[in-house]
């Protein structure tokens, strides 16, 4: 079970690293029509959850990067 795990990690952070920039967008363009949807209520929320999922998209990428997958 560890190995699938393992296995998994080292996928997410291949797709960051190779497509980082583009979930990044995505991930942007989904909290402003969720924004808009819901009137602007729920800002400040959704863009701290945007930032953190960039953030965490970006560390996968560097984690890729680092261990050379």
């Amino acid at each position: 079970m560890f190995e699938s795990l393992k296995n998994l990690k080292d996928k997410a952070e291949d797709v960051a690293e190779a497509h980082g920039e583009a979930i990044g967008d995505g991930l942007e363009k989904a909290g402003d029509l969720i924004d808009e949807k819901t009137d602007g209520k729920y800002g400040d929320q959704i863009d701290t959850g945007v930032d953190k999922a960039q953030a965490l998209v970006e560390r996968l990428g560097e984690q890729a990067r680092e261990s050379g997958n």
